[in-house]
């Protein structure tokens, strides 16, 4: 019967929807391409109301045009693929607005995959070819300034919502242009929405709050997709709204809820290659520009050197990532990024900038069941010899797996940090039991 019909659509010169998305997207790109050859030269492409409004007036007649035998929902949902195509990110559009999806895959223009509850899996939507992806990824690209060709082929840019989008193109890339999307939360993070995510817990939140309150310099360590950035939105809005916010990042993103806060942003050189402003431009001019609070979204070279010298000169408070597999990684990190500052200095001078700098690391994991977790939170306690003294503080204890999933908690080492002295100073007294065995979440929040 299906075939009948098929036949019978064919027979009548219509065009009919039955084969999937590759006909939806054929129908979908002829629709288009005539909405825009009548479109208005003079039209304000950005006003998307009177945009949406003409693309609403033009549909039914095109599509009568195009003889299409569709059904009401086809007929809404190529609409709604229309409008992406011409307003939105195309096949992308739908991903965007699915708050389930944490990262978008797209390695060439016929494979899209998604990140779902730390999971990846394949979607059935796909590009027309390498041309549209590229349309695409040029629509995201070109409102921040940036570029992206054969003598520019990798790109990092970020969406209006603040979604972090990495582009790579050939020839640089052998399956065609690949586009990475990491998506945030339309709402941002709580403190409470990640304990419920069991990435913190009660203890860690108020001890998290009482760091940052007290200006410690503190350091969000974890591997790619951990949740630094997401953790490190959540503690920075610990910081009192009186205090004048700098943040320093290569694609904004972070999601500061305070009054005062300043977004700096890295800017890659144009096609002359001229004009580039790099993070560790930004951090030293930061330093003029009386903050109260430094922020840098993350460390990857030589401007570690300059952030540690800020630490170390009274501007206390500062909170940045890095890249690290544990907390000791990340003071290895940091000590190679300092060196990639191009200064000669003795290694034991740079670890003892670092040890004198540095108060706390909280380090993320994302595990084998997509779950991200603090597993390790450490005190930086000072130098013994050449070596950079480290003391947990709190540590993830695995008890197992039950039906895929991981179990074990984040748990008080009982050692008493010595940074809980500099939080007395601040007028934050904890008792003991936030870093014992006994807790009671009442008695730190009277």
């Amino acid at each position: 019967m299906a075939i009948a019909k098929q036949n019978t659509a064919t027979i009548l010169g219509k065009k009919s929807l039955a084969n999937g998305n590759g006909d939806r997207l054929q129908l979908a790109s002829g629709i288009r391409d005539k909405i825009l050859s009548r479109l208005d030269p003079q039209l304000d492409i950005s006003n998307t109301r009177l945009v949406r409004q003409t693309i609403v007036r033009l549909f039914p007649q095109i599509l009568a045009e195009e003889n299409a035998v569709i059904s009401r929902a086809e007929r809404m949902a190529l609409f709604d693929q229309v409008m992406a195509e011409i307003l939105g990110l195309g096949p992308l559009q739908s991903l965007l607005q699915d708050d389930s999806v944490t990262e978008i895959m797209v390695n060439g223009p016929g494979s899209i995959y998604v990140e779902r509850k730390g999971k990846i899996e394949k979607t059935p939507l796909t590009f027309e070819n390498d041309e549209h992806l590229l349309r695409i990824i040029e629509r995201i690209v070109a409102p921040i300034g940036r570029r992206v060709d054969e003598s520019s082929p990798m790109v990092d840019a970020r969406l209006e919502d603040g979604s972090r989008v990495n582009v790579t193109i050939p020839p640089i890339s052998l399956v065609g242009p690949v586009l990475t999307v990491r998506k945030f939360a339309r709402v941002p993070f709580t403190d409470e929405d990640l304990k419920g995510l069991g990435t913190l817990t009660d203890e860690l939140i108020v001890l998290l709050r009482a760091c940052v309150q007290a200006r410690l310099n503190m350091i969000v360590s974890g591997g790619t997709g951990s949740g630094k950035t997401t953790l490190l939105n959540v503690i920075s809005g610990y910081i009192p709204d009186r205090e004048r916010i700098l943040t320093i990042e290569d694609a904004a993103e972070l999601q500061l809820r305070q009054q005062h806060v300043v977004t700096l942003e890295a800017r890659p050189p144009n096609i002359e290659g001229r004009g580039r402003i790099t993070i560790r431009d930004l951090v030293i001019n930061a330093l003029r520009m009386r903050p109260d609070r430094i922020i840098v979204g993350e460390v990857r070279g030589g401007e570690a050197l300059d952030m540690l010298q800020a630490m170390n000169t009274g501007h206390d408070g500062g909170l940045t990532t890095l890249h690290a597999n544990t907390a000791r990684d990340a003071l290895r990190r940091l000590e190679t990024m300092v060196l990639m500052a191009g200064m000669d200095l003795p290694v034991r001078a740079i670890r003892e900038q670092i040890a004198s700098a540095i108060d706390c690391m909280v380090h993320l994991e994302r595990m084998a069941d997509g779950s991200r977790r603090v597993v390790q939170v450490s005190e930086v306690q000072g130098m013994e010899g050449e070596v950079i003294v480290m003391q947990d503080v709190f540590q993830f204890v695995r008890r197992g797996v039950k039906d895929g999933h991981i179990l074990g908690q984040l748990e008080p080492t009982g050692i008493r940090p010595k940074f809980a002295n500099k939080l007395r100073q601040a007028g934050i007294e904890l008792p003991a039991a936030t870093f014992g065995t006994a807790f009671d979440v009442s008695a730190l929040r009277k």
